[in-house]
């Protein structure tokens, strides 16, 4: 590996190591745009034989149109089997919400989704300010 590299990597788990101990342990980072949202779904309870075959043939091509839409950058299901994940081109966790309430799991209530906004990686501005 590049000295360089190496530099950049251990600045880098540096800034992270000290981000994710929290503000109790220095300064909060600045503030940064939200330009993604995590959506991580999970199924209320298990759909019956009848909400399967009432909601699904509408639950499918609605999400589909919110990835054609740009709305939907990625999309994968759990591995628990418990729901899906979506990473969201939003910018805000009330925009997700929004557009993820008007599926038809989410006007049945039969899916929740824990939304986590993300954005570019704060501790990097370490890279960009002139030592003191």
């Amino acid at each position: 590996m590049r000295r360089s590299s190496r530099v950049l990597l251990l600045l880098l788990t540096f800034c992270l190591a000290g981000f994710a101990q929290g503000p109790s342990s220095g300064p909060v980072p600045d503030s940064v745009p939200t330009t993604k949202v995590l959506a991580i779904g999970e199924v209320t309870h298990p759909l019956t034989t009848e909400e399967r075959a009432t909601i699904m043939p509408h639950e499918v091509p609605d999400t589909v149109q919110l990835y054609l839409d740009g709305k939907i950058d990625q999309w994968w299901f759990r591995q628990d089997g418990k729901g899906v994940v979506f990473l969201m081109n939003v910018t805000s966790v009330e925009e997700a919400h929004a557009l993820l309430e008007k599926l038809p799991l989410g006007q049945a209530h039969l899916m929740s989704f824990t939304l986590m906004p993300l954005g570019p990686l704060a501790p990097l501005r370490v890279l960009l300010k002139p030592s003191k």
